[in-house]
């Protein structure tokens, strides 16, 4: 009886002396995390030739990260991350008319911007009535 006491004893005192490190760790760990994290900002791009995202398959797809770097299959992360932050995220001013004069032809083309921006949720879509309307907008974002 005296040794399983002696036991019990000896167990919870190794026990104790190996968690209690962990534990502080664990109870730290929170404090400090939000210091080194970056709001996501991760968006999946998609263009398609049609009038609405939901009737056609897209015909090209890109992702793009802009936290806490830029990256991505975007063609031009970089930039795109520079527009963005410098619009506020406004997919609207990157989408504004642009200078180039295009045809009247109407061959519309839709671009869906799908994800996460500093952490808000964005669901964009914007059909330009033919590519050239598209990149006559001027943004890197839309150029893939």
């Amino acid at each position: 009886m005296r040794n399983t006491a002696r036991w019990a004893a000896t167990l919870g005192l190794t026990a104790a002396t190996v968690c209690a490190p962990l534990t502080g760790a664990a109870l730290a760990a929170p404090a400090a995390a939000p210091a080194s994290l970056y709001a996501p900002s991760a968006l999946v791009l998609t263009l398609a030739h049609g009038e609405s995202a939901a009737t056609v398959g897209a015909a090209r797809a890109v992702t793009l990260s802009c936290a806490p770097g830029p990256s991505g299959t975007h063609p031009a992360a970089a930039l795109a991350c520079a527009e963005l932050r410098a619009a506020g995220g406004d997919l609207d001013a990157l989408a504004g008319p642009g200078d180039a004069m295009c045809t009247k032809q109407y061959s519309p083309v839709v671009v869906t911007v799908d994800g996460v921006w500093q952490g808000r949720r964005v669901a964009y879509e914007r059909t330009f009535a033919n590519e050239c309307v598209k990149n006559a907008a001027g943004s890197s974002l839309f150029a893939f």
